[in-house]
């Protein structure tokens, strides 16, 4: 089959990587892409949220399957675009990818489906954000109600650092603060029927020991050797299997992947939120360690015939991604510093460009907040977490940082 996935990440070149091992996918073309994914793929150039132009070249291609990687198409609309044109598509419809592109849209479906999550105001006024603050306490957890590229959400015990927040988006969603270990789980759902990837978890602040803004996510690792035993057949029958069968029972069935981000608290796994897309970095490593081949997966998902497809089959093994981030991150990031050390020589290691363009002089330079993803693989999470860091080691950018504590703890236990 030919394959087109939209994005320019380091989740669109994860997605090509991974589509590029199936014997079944005889092309892969990316659109825009970046200059890690050109090296695997043939880039085309659109703008992923014009849903015409994203249908007239998967038909130029003779496309079989459209991989939508970012939420902004989705939620504008592409999704749609597509599958009226007659071509398979792997993403929710703009209706269904609500529950990301809305906060409030997403409490309202987990309260109809019974869903485990916080408790939670939606509020447009001062005086409404305010309320909600006195009656959940600190620490503060205040949501953008719309899409933020992962960095909409702050928790913290400042009050007015809270109501800054709140004033500065307008519509948001405060809720109660849920302890406990995060995790990812994305589920793959065809409408009806959901399969789930193996659980990862990423870390979300910009420094060492959880410290600092949120982020988009400065890296990640799978498997979680801590997870409670059962925990994916638990989520998926009391949030994900319930939540496809609300879409559907609302005339929106949910085609695509379901990413819920999930506290493990004391009294089970509650839902922090819901995303319409492979979480990044998460998709860096989860797809690592998938033996099943992707296209086929995806295809299943995209033509409602995900309960005939054999089950999953995992590499086994460990794999650990670290963001090279830019100066200024995630503030304002520096754009044009040229990266020295690519390609990588560690072995069981491996670059996936984030954000990375080539200049005039055709040197691969940064082009984003995020540059680079780091992976590393592994017998176990400390050999894939040693590699990621020696690999990292080789790369030089200007002004560059990263966390030097992604996967630690878990390596440690």
């Amino acid at each position: 089959m030919r394959v087109l996935v939209i994005g320019s990440g380091g989740r669109e070149h994860a997605l090509c990587r991974a589509l590029r091992l199936d014997p079944a996918v005889v092309e892969v073309h990316c659109a825009p892409g970046n200059a890690g994914i050109a090296e695997v793929t043939t880039l085309h150039q659109v703008t992923p949220t014009d849903g015409a132009a994203v249908t007239a070249l998967a038909e130029r291609l003779g496309a079989d399957l459209v991989v939508i990687g970012p939420e902004a198409p989705l939620v504008a609309g592409v999704a749609d675009a597509v599958r009226a044109a007659g071509i398979a598509c792997f993403g929710p419809s703009a209706e269904a990818a609500r529950i990301e592109g809305s906060k409030a849209f997403a409490k309202d479906v987990m309260t109809a489906a019974g869903v485990p999550t916080a408790r939670a105001y939606t509020c447009t006024t001062q005086e409404e954000a305010a309320a909600a603050l006195d009656a959940f306490g600190a620490p503060y957890v205040v949501k953008d109600d719309g899409l933020a590229a992962g960095k909409g959400v702050v928790v913290t015990d400042s009050r007015e650092e809270a109501l800054e927040h709140a004033r500065a988006c307008g519509r948001v969603v405060i809720e109660e603060f849920l302890d406990g270990p995060e995790v990812s789980l994305f589920a793959l759902c065809d409408g009806t029927d959901a399969v789930a990837l193996q659980p990862a978890q990423d870390f979300k602040r910009a420094y060492d020991g959880d410290k600092g803004p949120n982020t988009g996510g400065m890296g990640a690792y799978t498997p979680l050797p801590w997870a409670p035993e059962g925990l994916s057949e638990r989520v998926m029958a009391e949030i994900v299997r319930p939540t496809v069968a609300e879409m559907a029972r609302r005339g929106t069935p949910y085609t695509g992947v379901l990413y819920a981000g999930l506290a493990l608290t004391s009294s089970g796994p509650r839902v922090i939120e819901f995303n319409a897309r492979f979480g990044d970095p998460e998709t860096q490593v989860v797809l690592d360690r998938l033996e099943t081949p992707l296209g086929g997966l995806l295809l299943a998902c995209a033509t409602g015939t995900l309960a005939g497809h054999p089950p999953l089959r995992w590499r086994d093994g460990a794999a650990v991604t670290v963001v090279l981030a830019a100066e200024n991150y995630p503030a304002d990031p520096v754009k044009g510093d040229p990266i020295a050390g690519l390609p990588v020589t560690v072995e069981g290691a491996y670059v996936l460009h984030a954000g990375t363009a080539l200049d005039e002089a055709n040197r691969v330079v940064s082009n984003g907040g995020r540059v680079l993803n780091v992976v590393g693989t592994g017998a176990d999470v400390a050999q894939a977490r040693a590699r990621a860091y020696e690999a990292l080691e080789q790369i030089t950018m200007r002004g560059s940082h990263h966390r030097s504590d992604i996967a630690l703890a878990a390596a440690s236990s």
